[in-house]
């Protein structure tokens, strides 16, 4: 029997940062500070408010100090992927990590911007809309008009059903993915080894009508570039 979909998460907090330079030439961006506390608190914060008993957190750049703030943390229980000898992106972190995450679909969240829940939080949205016999992979997307500091036409499109598209090409509201979703590991069976993204077995799920995404009902905060710290400031104060 499946346990609850999400009782383990990877938090992906590998990266360079590379736009938001000057501060991460000497902090990983999931340091960075948003309103006095990190970026990667606020997406811890979503997990233990979901319940998740284990999260895996990986590490590459300055890593020391990822692994220092993880250690001051009593929940939920974290373990280190350790990428030093190499960073694998979204998909080869994730792919690299899955002895450590179990059998049964677990939470990936980004650690570098994070999303304010209005109403029923969404990462207990994604596990309520999980349907194991139809999902490989579940997406947390946001319509652009709900997004702060974000200025990308999009990623997706979603059909009546749940279903996703690429933007490109389809008809239809476009939808930016805002770093969350809900995956089972068998999506990444026949995986390439070592770095990869995650977009190679999204287009994957597309194919077999397998990506599902809901639209977030509260504000996705892009903390792109130093300049944006102020933009979610403003949009945490309102």
């Amino acid at each position: 029997m499946m346990a609850k979909p999400g009782s383990h998460a990877m938090v992906l907090a590998a990266g360079y940062g590379q736009r938001m330079r000057p501060l991460t030439l000497s902090r990983p961006k999931p340091l960075v500070e948003v309103a006095g506390r990190t970026l990667i608190d606020y997406g811890f914060d979503r997990l233990r408010a979901a319940g998740v008993e284990k999260a895996v957190v990986n590490v590459h750049y300055l890593p020391d100090q990822i692994e220092a703030w993880a250690r001051r943390q009593s929940s939920p229980r974290i373990l280190i992927s350790d990428e030093r000898a190499g960073i694998l992106d979204t998909g080869g972190g994730v792919a690299k990590a899955l002895p450590l995450l179990g059998a049964d679909p677990f939470f990936v969240i980004n650690s570098d911007s994070f999303w304010v829940d209005e109403g029923t939080p969404a990462l207990d949205r994604l596990r309520a809309a999980w349907d194991d016999e139809a999902m490989d992979c579940l997406l947390l997307l946001s319509p652009l008009e709900r997004t702060v500091g974000y200025d990308g036409a999009g990623d997706f499109v979603r059909d009546d059903d749940g279903r996703l598209t690429r933007r490109a090409g389809a008809a239809g509201m476009p939808l930016a993915y805002i770093g969350g979703y809900l995956v089972a590991p068998r999506l990444f069976e026949g995986a390439p080894a070592g770095s990869f993204s995650m977009n190679l077995l999204w287009d994957r799920a597309i194919a077999a009508g397998r990506l599902f995404g809901i639209a977030h009902t509260g504000r996705w905060l892009h903390v792109g570039t130093p300049e944006a710290i102020g933009l979610a400031e403003a949009a945490l104060r309102a």
